[in-house]
């Protein structure tokens, strides 16, 4: 097939007369089909339903002696603070164990570097004049905006395909002023990227001028393979601590798409000072969260072993919908020179990089033709792509029937985009 680049300019009009034609046909069908965000799906959600009926009786509720239906226990349930330890591989002593978002975590330890500081911080980050983050792009657009919505400035660093440029993080953090780096170790949001030993190596082992620049290491997928075996990760906090950082990282990961998203139970991990110091601050907020849902999660999930299994059978539904993705674009694209992506073998995202100056051109007409996905420039600080290019696929949500139309869709769309700029 000839690519889009080498035709001349009379089969180029010929081409995009018959991309409309098409697209228009799809767009009289009134779908609305949504891709935009990292949902489990319906069959997803009704497999670990089960979990809601795991409790049956009051003495069910008592765990190490402890009644998980009243006050106390700050830190989570002993049970469930064992099985983070297990799940990442640290201590039940570097684990704090919170409600269903991950999210809130990291929120709450930015802000209590900013209210108060971290353990090592001269003063609250609230008092200095400027405050930098290390942003590893494309990213995850949530981490961002925590940051920026206390005032950080956005450093952006490029992904490279064994994570971030690392001589430029190490450049970067001799700036007293930069205080931290957003990472997503394995199936880097939305790159699908894993880390390389070297890679984590370094960030491990960072000599930054900040006395409290912090990792913020989101393990989010973890856990989270749809094709082919489980990848084994280092423990962070490990490796920290070897190279003279003992303090330097917080880790975090949730159930979030393990079990139910909105009703899950997610983890801190960091050195046993910083539990001790986070404890001391999050104690004036909260007596506990929901150890309830904690005893409910240890008792389905178990162990890393069980929840390894299953894990297995979510990748049992999850892997026919990143081949549906994987195919449309091998198929539609690849042959007419549209572009390039990640073949990811586990996380949630496929990250496709459209030709440059067309990603938001190629996001207007899928909401024209009822797809709906994550806004362009997302990726990025600021909601800035300079590329105009990367688009985050979120294939989870949809039945595989909805996501294929989805894709011949979104596949139209990058074409109809990509001939407008070539010129008709």
């Amino acid at each position: 097939m000839e690519t889009y680049y080498t035709m001349c300019t009379q089969k180029r009009q010929e081409e995009l007369c018959r991309v409309r034609g098409e697209l228009a046909a799809w767009s009289a069908k009134g779908l609305k089909l949504n891709m935009a965000r990292g949902k489990p799906g319906k069959e997803q959600l009704d497999m670990v339903s089960d979990i809601l009926t795991v409790l049956q009786d009051s003495e069910q509720c008592i765990s190490d002696g402890i009644d998980a239906r009243n006050y106390g226990e700050l830190a989570g349930l002993p049970a469930a603070r064992r099985y983070w330890a297990d799940v990442l591989g640290c201590s039940p002593e570097e684990t704090f164990v919170g409600g269903s978002s991950s999210l809130t975590l990291m929120y709450d330890t930015i802000s209590k570097a900013y209210t108060h500081g971290l353990l090592h911080s001269p003063e609250p980050w609230c008092r200095l004049e400027k405050v930098k983050f290390l942003c590893p792009c494309p990213g995850y657009d949530r981490h961002f905006r925590i940051t920026e919505s206390f005032g950080a400035e956005l450093i952006s660093v490029p992904m490279t395909p064994q994570g971030p440029d690392m001589d430029l993080v190490e450049s970067l953090v001799k700036d007293p002023a930069v205080k931290g780096i957003w990472c997503v170790p394995k199936y880097s949001n939305p790159d699908g990227i894993i880390y390389s030993p070297e890679a984590i190596r370094r960030l491990a082992g960072l000599k930054p001028a900040a006395p409290d620049f912090v990792l913020m290491w989101d393990n989010a997928y973890c856990v989270h393979e749809f094709e082919g075996p489980f990848v084994p990760f280092q423990d962070i906090l490990t490796l920290c601590r070897e190279a003279g950082n003992p303090d330097m990282v917080f880790e975090f990961a949730s159930t979030s798409k393990i079990t139910l998203p909105g009703a899950g139970i997610s983890v801190l991990a960091a050195s046993r000072d910083n539990i001790q110091y986070m404890q001391k601050l999050m104690g004036v907020q909260m007596i506990s969260y929901d150890k309830v849902n904690q005893l409910r999660h240890v008792l389905y999930l178990k162990d890393r072993e069980t929840t390894l299994a299953l894990m297995a059978r979510h990748s049992r539904i999850l892997g026919p919908k990143f081949r549906a993705v994987l195919d449309a674009l091998d198929r539609e694209l690849a042959p007419r020179g549209l572009g390039s992506w990640q073949r990811p073998r586990g996380g949630y995202f496929v990250s496709y990089y459209a030709p440059r100056g067309t990603a938001r051109r190629i996001l207007q007409l899928c909401r024209e033709a009822g797809v709906v996905m994550t806004p362009a420039g997302a990726t990025y600080p600021y909601g800035v792509d300079p590329e105009d290019s990367n688009i985050r696929i979120a294939p989870s949500l949809p039945p595989v029937e909805e996501l294929e139309q989805a894709m011949e869709i979104f596949c139209l769309c990058v074409r109809q985009a990509a001939l407008e700029s070539l010129g008709e």
